[in-house]
């Protein structure tokens, strides 16, 4: 197949998924990523679409392999990041989804829905101080609430030392 088809394919299955057709987009899916197994951004739509049908446990062999088989763009590695994660959390897989979120911290510092899931990850591990703290400098550094502007410097402080102690 070449890439004009497949592309067009491809494009063809995200629009069904975005239609409100996710069952069908999977199926066009699954027979894309059996014919192009190496190929990250179909891997990564694959897995999007387990995702949206509420099948996280088969959306994870995706996901990892969209995030180690080949290049994703920027937008992508972000969102399979941000997927992967939150869909080992779903599954109870607390560890790997702090380990994955992290890394999606690591390399998207300025993301603010990889710290929250991060957040939530932490919560699951029982790392509520780190969870909270992080909620917290996201809520000091996005909020337009005139009141939490207002004393965003001490919420900050506060997200380093909740106990009293920065």
């Amino acid at each position: 197949m070449d890439t004009p088809q497949r592309d067009e394919l491809l494009a063809d299955a995200v629009r069904l998924r975005t239609g409100g057709r996710p069952e069908e987009a999977r199926e066009r899916l699954l027979a894309l990523t059996a014919r192009f197994p190496e190929d990250a951004e179909i891997a990564y739509q694959t897995a999007w679409a387990h995702d949206v049908l509420d099948l996280e446990a088969e959306a994870v062999a995706y996901y990892e392999r969209c995030l180690s088989v080949g290049h994703l763009g920027e937008e992508d590695r972000r969102g399979a990041l941000l997927g992967l994660g939150s869909t080992y959390r779903v599954l109870g897989r607390y560890g790997q989804a702090v380990e994955t979120l992290r890394q999606g911290v690591a390399e998207f510092p300025d993301d603010g829905a990889l710290h929250t899931f991060l957040a939530m990850a932490l919560y699951n591990t029982g790392e509520h101080h780190e969870a909270m703290g992080l909620l917290l400098r996201l809520v000091a550094s996005t909020s337009e609430d005139p009141y939490v502007r207002r004393y965003r410097a001490a919420i900050e402080h506060y997200a380093s030392g909740l106990d009293g102690t920065p």
